[in-house]
């Protein structure tokens, strides 16, 4: 809605910036500076605020106070000295998070944050505003490179929020809509018999941008192309994310929506990391993060294009360090140019999260993310893998959580997978550990049919 855009971007953004102090803008332009800046220049600025952001861990950080006479003598030398810091699994972060948060620091001013546990390992995290507020400036210099602006209208194929009541389910909308200007279709409840209600929808609302799950905005275009349904108005750009993007779901998007298909790779514990430009190469935000790509098993850094583990340091998250996170994807970095003249380092390969699309006895497709959004708010369970067999059949696998385990949360989760598909038959196993796929995350959510409705058409 032009309207709506234009109080976004001149009265609520301005609004928030002098009585909270939001700080998205003015960090989206030093971003959009960096542009500029030659690669060598680039380098030289994320050095200097990878040696401040060591200066503050080897003095604060009780994970890192033991490397401070090793750091006084390389601190000209931080790229080699950071090798001598040993790689930040998920596991150890877990079970010593304590030792990562900055000393004299009261956690409930902080922002406190989950992962979805992909890597089989939900992690509990803090982070303080400004590194959200850099996370999302990166995120909005991304957008603008297909000319779309803070406060343009969005649809969002995502998930809603399950936990919330009515009221604060209606609150939330209110917000997305006039705060935010955004409308959501539920990844959650896809129907191949509400499409042209959905497609309404998306019309009237007119949005600049589509922005979703990979899986959920590649199955929307094929019931659009199954039905020869079109959009018929024109987007700037659809853009994925939270999900590995292949080559047969852009091709089968971009068709189905007559659109740029952006690609964006980020976490929740790392930050939007890179975008896709217009000439189709993967930036990474070298001004935010520091980033190392290194074998699996010796944790040595590999030759750039060719794939190893990543490993990702947020340049501005003084609150809870985390130096060689490793995040759980395998990444290759390269170093070739793009025509785009973008100064910010590439990465020619991303292989991170799947989830598949689930189909309900009633016809719905049901995004896996809707699994994990439950199992994500339980203490009782490690990890999971919900794999649907057939329309009707299922296993699911838990890894308890010892000392956090109640029973009826079993019963909880049940609960909510036959809200979700139905009355379908579950076979429950509660084992040790789940196998990672190659990626190194495990496959919460894994179809083994093909994704057509069992349901006639009306």
């Amino acid at each position: 809605m032009p309207t709506t855009g234009f109080l976004i971007r001149h009265v609520q953004w301005p609004l928030m910036e002098a009585l909270k102090g939001n700080r998205i803008r003015p960090y989206m332009k030093e971003l959009q500076a960096t542009q500029h800046l030659s690669a060598e220049a680039l380098n030289v600025q994320q050095r200097e605020k990878l040696v401040k952001l060591l200066d503050h861990a080897t003095q604060n950080v009780p994970a890192y106070t033991a490397f401070a006479p090793d750091w006084s003598k390389m601190r000209e030398m931080p790229e080699r000295f950071m090798q001598r810091i040993p790689v930040l699994t998920k596991t150890h972060f877990r079970q010593n998070a304590d030792q990562y948060l900055s000393q004299g620091l009261q956690t409930n001013r902080l922002i406190e944050n989950r992962t979805g546990g992909s890597t089989g390992e939900p992690t509990h995290f803090y982070l303080d505003r400004p590194t959200v507020e850099r996370y999302e400036a990166a995120r909005w210099l991304g957008l603008s490179w297909y000319g779309i602006r803070i406060g343009d209208p969005c649809v969002m194929i995502w998930g809603s929020p399950l936990e919330l009541n009515a009221q604060q389910a209606r609150r939330y909308r209110w917000k997305e809509r006039w705060l935010k200007n955004r409308m959501m279709i539920s990844a959650y409840e896809l129907d191949e018999r509400h499409l042209e209600a959905n497609l309404r929808l998306i019309r009237e609302f007119r949005p600049a941008y589509l922005y979703g799950y990979a899986s959920a905005l590649h199955t929307l275009a094929m019931m659009m192309l199954r039905r020869g349904m079109t959009l018929g108005i024109p987007l700037k750009a659809v853009v994925s994310t939270a999900e590995s993007l292949h080559e047969h779901h852009r091709q089968t998007i971009a068709q189905a929506f007559d659109a740029p298909v952006v690609n964006e790779y980020g976490a929740r514990d790392g930050g939007i990391i890179a975008y896709q430009c217009k000439a189709g190469s993967m930036h990474a935000f070298s001004g935010n993060c520091y980033l190392e790509v290194v074998d699996p098993i010796t944790h040595i850094p590999v030759y750039k294009g060719h794939p190893g583990v990543l490993l990702v340091t947020d340049l501005h998250n003084t609150v809870m360090p985390r130096l060689r996170y490793q995040l759980g994807d395998i990444v290759a970095l390269s170093d070739s140019a793009c025509s785009c003249n973008l100064p910010f380092p590439l990465l020619a390969s991303i292989d991170g999260r799947e989830d598949d699309m689930f189909l309900s006895l009633n016809g719905q497709y049901v995004h896996g993310h809707y699994f994990n959004h439950i199992v994500r708010n339980m203490d009782s369970f490690r990890t999971f893998q919900l794999v649907q067999h057939e329309p009707e059949r299922l296993s699911l696998l838990l890894v308890k959580e010892p000392e956090r385990f109640l029973p009826a949360d079993e019963a909880k989760l049940l609960e909510g997978i036959r809200a979700a598909l139905g009355q379908v038959s579950i076979h429950v196993s509660y084992v040790e550990t789940i196998p990672p796929a190659s990626s190194g995350k495990t496959r919460y959510a894994i179809r083994e049919f093909p994704l057509t409705s069992a349901l006639p058409l009306e």
